[in-house]
């Protein structure tokens, strides 16, 4: 009990010494829009090349403290960035290109110093060393298939050195098999309670697989002049360019810094708040990560350029998709072509119209409805690239062969002022023992029941799924009283209220993903599948050994209280 009341004391002379330059929040209307470039991160080969013929590599990628430059007119801000060094260390970290079927090996290493450049909050269950020394990470690669002990669980943490691990730490260097389906994955923090601020101090980056025997056929937009990755999250400054996070909580008699949803006017896409690019006319791939913690987006072009989506997450779709607009929870991935050379304009904006939090907050302002510029040349070329009418046709999903139907309950809790104080999955916390409990190589329904007025993006570690209906609740509040109670969806009898309203998956993401979002007051059949989508092949690892996976809402915050839990496979 001593050490507990320690580490509180701590926290709070850290956030009474922290919250003396709230005050100081720069204005958005300060900064300029549009007036740095967005940059193209480095990228490091997750392969080596011996006469031609690619090989397994082993990479040392650190974590640093650093600053970043994230506006012309910002002082350069303290970070947390991901590179082979300190001088080279980036926000976003470099992009990894791995290839199909060759082993990439990372020891992924922690330089960062002793306290937190962000407050935090030891009330929720956190990754907190006993020495008091240190900021806790532990990388995980999302939309990896690999074996546990290399997919970065959320008490496999550890500190500067390794000189401090969590229960579940296995080893340093993690081994990426590279076996799936090529497409686009991205790599963050994961450790257990700081996962919010560790990745709003700048701990991510971007993973690809990419297999030329498969995607060279299709002719999609390649190179790095009109192949880019964007990353796009928001952020709050105050004047000297520090990363403002509001250091007092809804309920601070209960969580002293905790909030539900961090939101943040400056929209920043790889590291620049509200960048340009410039474009020619013809088609460019993107491949769109929603890097927030908490906000959706909902893009659209300005001039009524659209989108024609390939892939999404991390598989390529059956076929293209045009849309005008596109939806984008936290750490779903959007994987486009954007055709230039139809525009009738010599500029577009890319701009986002969602709601915070969504699909029922606030609206959005000038500022975050913004979000990059595009500034397309005058003259028109001649475009060798093309949108095939056929992508990849994986095997769909087949209800039929499910081995199991389980029921998965979201829900908030909130103090006697109405403020949420957590979130669970199931009415249990994180540490409470697996009741997910898969065979490798099987599929599994999942009616995912959102009981909360959100939208919570799930995320399943290393199961991929596809989404087959949403259904609408109806009587929820006499529903969500029994769950509340029973806490068991069959004993509720909910195909009495699993009757209302049917809403369509649209057709770009019917295909198999890693992340959805799961709508408030409905119920969502998923299919998961826990082999590889592309061969039907099982693993080439044990995924029953420790120390498991997770799956967890991808809002942040939501995460980190505490809507996580354990996915424990087990043997036949």
């Amino acid at each position: 009990m001593a050490s507990k009341h320690i580490t509180l004391l701590v926290y709070f002379l850290f956030i009474a010494s922290s919250s003396r330059g709230q005050n100081e929040l720069i204005a958005p209307s300060q900064l300029e829009m549009f007036v740095d470039e967005v940059p193209d991160m480095p990228k490091i080969q997750g392969f080596d090349l011996v006469n031609g013929v690619p090989n397994p590599k082993f990479l040392n990628i650190g974590m640093f403290k650093t600053q970043w430059k994230f506006h012309r007119d910002l002082p350069p801000t303290p970070v947390f960035a991901f590179g082979t060094s300190e001088l080279t260390a980036t926000v976003p970290g470099p992009t990894i290109e791995a290839i199909h079927g060759i082993d990439t090996y990372v020891t992924w290493e922690n330089h960062l110093p002793s306290e937190h450049i962000l407050p935090w909050d030891p009330t929720i269950p956190t990754a907190i060393p006993h020495s008091k020394k240190g900021v806790p990470t532990v990388v995980h690669l999302h939309g990896g298939i690999d074996e546990p002990a290399s997919d970065g669980h959320a008490n496999a943490w550890f500190t500067a050195g390794f000189a401090e691990k969590g229960p579940t730490w296995t080893n340093q260097t993690y081994r990426y098999r590279n076996m799936q389906q090529p497409g686009n994955l991205w790599y963050h923090d994961h450790a257990v309670g700081l996962t919010r601020v560790n990745l709003l101090a700048g701990l991510i980056g971007a993973y690809i697989i990419r297999d030329q025997l498969v995607e060279a056929p299709l002719g999609l937009p390649n190179g790095d002049e009109f192949d880019r990755t964007l990353f796009v999250f928001d952020r709050s400054f105050r004047r000297d360019g520090t990363i403002y996070m509001n250091a007092t909580g809804n309920n601070p008699s209960i969580h002293p810094q905790w909030r539900p949803e961090y939101f943040a006017d400056v929209i920043v896409v790889n590291g620049k708040a509200w960048p340009s690019m410039t474009v020619r006319r013809r088609k460019y791939r993107f491949r769109i990560i929603n890097a927030c913690n908490a906000r959706f987006f909902r893009f659209f072009f300005t001039n009524g350029l659209g989108f024609i989506h390939v892939a999404s997450d991390s598989a390529y779709l059956r076929k293209p998709v045009a849309t005008n607009e596109t939806i984008l929870a936290p750490a779903e991935i959007a994987d486009v072509i954007v055709d230039f050379s139809q525009s009738k304009s010599d500029f577009a904006i890319l701009v986002n119209d969602a709601p915070y939090p969504y699909p029922s907050g606030n609206p959005v302002n000038e500022f975050n409805g913004k979000v990059m510029k595009f500034v397309i040349k005058k003259t028109r070329e001649i475009d060798t690239w093309h949108v095939p009418s056929k992508l990849i046709n994986y095997p769909s999903p087949n209800l039929s062969s499910a081995s199991q139907t389980r029921y998965i309950a979201m829900y908030e809790y909130t103090s006697d002022n109405g403020q949420p104080t957590h979130l669970l999955i199931n009415g249990k916390s994180f540490d409470q023992p697996a009741t997910e409990t898969p065979k490798a190589g099987t599929s599994e329904v999942w009616n995912v029941i959102n009981l909360t007025g959100d939208n919570h993006p799930l995320h399943i570690h290393i199961g991929l799924f596809a989404v087959i209906d949403q259904t609408e609740l109806v009587n929820l509040t006499v529903f969500k009283t029994c769950m509340t109670n029973l806490n068991d969806a069959i004993k509720c009898n909910i195909s009495m209220y699993a009757r209302g309203n049917k809403v369509v998956v649209p057709t770009h993401e019917q295909g198999w993903k890693n992340v959805y979002k799961i709508m408030p007051g409905y119920v969502t059949k998923i299919v998961v599948r826990f082999s590889y989508i592309h061969s039907n092949a099982p693993y080439p690892f044990d995924a029953t050994a420790e120390p498991g996976y997770v799956y967890h809402c991808h809002i942040l915050d939501h995460e980190d209280n505490t809507m996580i839990r354990p996915l424990k496979f087990i043997k036949y």
